[in-house]
């Protein structure tokens, strides 16, 4: 018996930060051999929220933000990693697609899994 095709549907989700974060390396000629220009930028943007959902936001976030750095105090860049972990964990998300998985690797409760 074969799988439905309501069994491979999934949703997939992306933050506002991380869409950022895309934005700046792409467009960022010290980070990219070919940067591309705004209006590139942003028509990839547009393409991926095709078939990406971005997480909300709420204010309570920060709150989430503090506990997780005290469990893991984080110093300069490394905060947008917790930062991602706490907008996914007020939004009962528990599993990230990640090619930086040591980042993640210290909270157990999130499934990190590499694309």
């Amino acid at each position: 018996m074969g799988l439905s095709e309501s069994s491979y549907k999934r949703t997939l989700y992306v933050t506002s930060q991380i869409l950022c974060e895309f934005y700046a390396v792409v467009t960022n000629p010290r980070r990219v051999q070919n940067p591309s220009s705004p209006a590139a930028a942003l028509a990839a943007i547009s393409s991926l929220l095709g078939f990406l959902h971005v997480l909300p936001a709420p204010a309570h976030i920060v709150e989430e933000l503090i506990r997780l750095l005290r469990r893991r105090p984080v110093t300069g860049g490394d905060i947008f990693d917790l930062q991602i972990l706490a907008t996914m964990s007020v939004n009962g998300i528990e599993r990230i697609y990640t090619f930086n998985a040591r980042d993640f690797a210290s909270f157990p409760e999130f499934a990190v899994l590499a694309p």
